[in-house]
Formats: C-alpha cells, sequence, structure tokens
C-alpha cells in the first residue's frame, strides 16, 4: 500500500478510534460475555458455574418463556402492520394543503418527544377502568368501556391502543417519502383518467416502498424488544414486577428482565437474550430477503 494511503487509513482510523473503543468496552464486550454467561449458572454474586446448553434446554419447558413469546408475537403481528397503517394514513392527511398545516405536523410528532415513562403512567391514568377519560369517551357514544389493564382480554389491545397515539415519528418519516414523490406521476395519471384510489395503488404505494421497508423493519425489532409500555402498565402496589393479569402483559423483555434483576438468573436471561438476536435476525433477514419483490426504488 502506498505511503499516502496508508497514512489516510491510519488517520481515518485515528479519528474513528474514540467510537471503535467505545463500541469494543461497551458493546462488543457485553455481547462476548452474555454468550458465555448463557452457558453458565450465575447469579452475580457467586462465580459462573459452566451447564452447557441447560439454559436453553429450560427455556423448552418454561411457561412463562413461552407465554411471553406469545403475547410479544401477538403484540408485533398486530401492532406492526396497525402502525404503518395509521402512519400512512396520518401522514397524507398531514400532507394535504390546509390552513395551519405546520401546526397540525407539530401537534402529530409532540408525542414522540415526551418521556416515554410520563406518557405511560398518563395512559395508565386515562384508561383506568373506574375514572379514566377513555371509557367515559366511550360512554358518550353509548358504549361501555372495559378494563383495560385489570381485564386479559384487553390489556394488550391498551398496549396497542398507547402505541398508535406515538404515530408522530413514522408518520413524519412517510410525509417526507409522500413529498418526494414527483407530481408529474399524478398529472400524468390525471390525464390518462385515473381516479384517486388509482392513483395511490399504482403511484403513491409503490413509490414509498423504501420507506415502508425501513419502517418495517424498525417497527419489528421495536415490537420484539418492547418493555417500558408492558412493564409499567402491569405495575401494582403489591407486586410491581409482574406481568399483568394472568401474565397477559408480560413480553419477552420483560420476562428477561426479571430473570436477570429480580430471580437473579443471569445465564438464563443472557440465554434468553441470544435467543431473542437470533429470531430477531432471522425475521429482519426474511424482511428484507421479500423486499426483492415487493420493494420499488422507480416505477416499473
Amino acid at each position: 500500500m502506498p505511503s499516502d494511503k496508508r497514512r489516510r487509513l491510519l488517520l481515518g482510523l485515528a479519528f474513528a478510534s474514540p467510537w471503535l473503543l467505545g463500541f469494543a468496552l461497551l458493546i462488543g464486550g457485553p455481547i462476548l460475555a452474555s454468550a458465555v454467561y448463557s452457558l453458565t449458572d450465575f447469579n452475580l454474586f457467586q462465580e459462573p458455574n459452566f451447564v452447557g446448553l441447560a439454559n436453553y434446554r429450560e427455556m423448552l419447558g418454561d411457561e412463562r418463556f413461552w407465554k411471553s413469546l406469545a403475547n410479544t408475537a401477538w403484540l408485533t403481528a398486530i401492532g406492526v402492520p396497525l402502525s404503518l397503517v395509521l402512519s400512512l394514513g396520518c401522514a397524507m392527511l398531514l400532507n394535504l394543503p390546509v390552513r395551519g398545516q405546520p401546526l397540525f405536523r407539530a401537534v402529530v410528532y409532540l408525542p414522540t418527544i415526551l418521556p416515554i415513562v410520563v406518557t405511560t403512567y398518563v395512559w395508565r391514568w386515562l384508561m383506568n377502568a373506574q375514572y379514566g377519560y377513555v371509557n367515559e369517551v366511550a360512554g358518550w357514544i353509548g358504549l361501555e368501556g372495559p378494563a383495560w389493564l385489570e381485564d386479559p382480554s384487553w390489556t394488550k389491545p391498551a398496549i396497542l391502543l398507547m402505541g398508535a397515539w406515538g404515530i408522530g415519528s413514522s408518520s413524519v418519516v412517510y410525509l417526507a417519502a409522500l413529498r418526494d414523490v414527483p407530481r408529474e406521476y399524478y398529472e400524468a395519471a390525471k390525464v390518462d383518467g385515473a381516479g384517486a384510489w388509482s392513483r395511490f395503488r399504482r403511484i403513491t404505494l409503490p413509490m414509498i416502498t423504501p420507506v415502508t421497508l425501513f419502517q418495517l423493519v424498525t417497527g419489528v425489532i421495536a415490537y420484539l424488544q418492547i418493555f417500558t409500555q408492558p412493564f409499567l402498565l402491569a405495575q401494582t402496589r403489591l407486586n410491581p414486577t409482574g406481568g399483568g393479569p394472568d401474565d397477559s402483559m408480560l413480553s419477552y423483555s420483560m420476562y428477561l428482565f426479571q430473570n436477570a434483576f429480580v430471580y437473579l438468573k443471569m445465564g438464563y436471561a443472557s440465554a434468553m437474550a441470544w435467543v431473542l438476536f437470533v429470531g430477531t435476525l432471522a425475521i429482519t433477514a426474511v424482511i428484507v430477503l421479500s423486499a426483492r419483490r415487493w420493494v420499488h426504488y422507480g416505477l416499473r
């Protein structure tokens, strides 16, 4: 390698060295440590005891593990498509040329900059079965509001309802994609006699599929790792680390946290973390590979 290229390489590595060092110490090191701990019986206070694949075999007979996995899969399967549809619909409304458009966009985006802990406790109050405003508003139109946080059938919809309130960031991303679609395509389609639905299906949707792919991947990863909302919504005075009624709000990350810091089963929690990592990686790979069939980087 010529000396000037070697000098530029060393200079680049020197500038990147703080990040590389931080990654090695704060991310790469703990990742490798968790892989080792997943093969041990470790409670944070004693030396790790090597047990091989015992932690992984224990998952097969752990009912709460499968319950948390089922809850997380349900939230992901319902929450991700719901958030995509709501975000796109909201972005299309925000793209309309109406007076006060900047104000509407700011209002939609505002919930995403609020602390998630604060907003979760606000939603706990709003969805209270006795005095919450959600059920009170439902009563105005003749509907009987459910016990959102006490009925196992409604706890996961309560999480999705709270999630739908925070679609501001994804709506802004979709809004940017909509404004990037060339107006000439719509004008040509109108000349050809295409209606609003036809223009949306044949122009808008194909042109924003790259953004949809991004939203889909990030949404799936976020829901697979969901923790704060169900953790805080499920808290009670008698059981601050529970999973809600009948463990209906016990997400995978919640159960991982409980094993690590409540039951002090750090080896088992590390094994769960690797199962989550491999599962997330596999699902993401399937989505990215399938993108060849439905993601368009230009009209055909």
